[in-house]
């Protein structure tokens, strides 16, 4: 999954990860963001960018203000990836285990 790959790639960065986990919780301008992170304005712009592009953050316009809010379709295309590799990743364990279980009980039945 190609566009998963700029997610993942674009979340790589603890302060853009940060960022989305604020813009989850609610919108907020460039200002705000910055306000609540270690990093200066022109900084929280240019991870915001890099949301955007990855399709993570969305941008409107309410007057004379710029929000951000995360994007839901761009957040329920990375939990889809995300959800095919733990069920990819439970169904290995779950063949593993029956091989395991299987194992046990093929020498329980040799020792009798």
């Amino acid at each position: 999954m190609v566009a998963s790959s700029a997610k993942m790639a674009a979340l790589g960065d603890a302060t853009r990860r940060r960022i989305l986990e604020l813009l989850a919780e609610t919108p907020a301008s460039v200002i705000e963001l910055s306000e609540q992170m270690p990093v200066s304005r022109p900084a929280v712009s240019q991870h915001l960018k890099v949301l955007s592009e990855a399709g993570l953050v969305i941008h409107r316009v309410e007057g004379t203000r710029h929000l951000y809010q995360a994007d839901p379709d761009g957040l329920a295309e990375l939990r889809k990836y995300l959800d095919s590799l733990w069920e990819t990743a439970l169904g290995q364990f779950q063949a593993d285990a029956q091989r395991a279980g299987a194992a046990r009980r093929t020498v329980k039945r040799k020792r009798k």
